[in-house]
């Protein structure tokens, strides 16, 4: 079963509205958005160190 998590985040004023408009821009929800963010830090990671292997024991 694919089990999804919650993350809340704090963020300043100005670096929501600018995370708001490149969403916009883009044609994503603002969690859109931050899900995209996250998955492209993750690629360029494991591109660069190697895949990180999930267990799901954590």
């Amino acid at each position: 079963m694919d089990l999804k998590k919650h993350l809340g985040i704090r963020i300043s004023d100005d670096i929501h509205y600018k995370l708001t408009y490149i969403s916009e821009y883009e044609g994503r929800s603002m969690n859109g958005q931050v899900l995209y963010l996250i998955n492209q830090c993750i690629r360029n990671f494991e591109k660069e160190n190697g895949e990180i292997e999930y267990s799901h024991k954590q």
